[in-house]
């Protein structure tokens, strides 16, 4: 199952509270996909992420300032 996080307009460390959260709600193995327009958070939440022990699976860039993280819940 690949859950979907659109937090366009949030800023650190709100992008990686509320990414948390929502890993939270996932079971081990479940992908979430997490949307960001933050510069700074593209850089923060995978790495607060990897410190908790989930894989980022994929940072891809959709335009100058949108990011997807795809993130594989531990």
């Amino acid at each position: 199952m690949i859950v979907e996080l659109d937090l366009r307009g949030e800023v650190c460390p709100y992008t990686f509270v509320k990414t948390k959260l929502k890993l939270e709600e996932l079971e081990s193995g479940e992908e979430l996909n997490v949307i960001l327009d933050h510069a700074p958070a593209v850089d923060n939440v995978p790495r607060s992420l990897k410190n908790e022990g989930h894989k980022i699976l994929e940072i891809e860039q959709n335009g100058d300032h949108l990011w997807k993280v795809k993130i594989l819940k531990a």
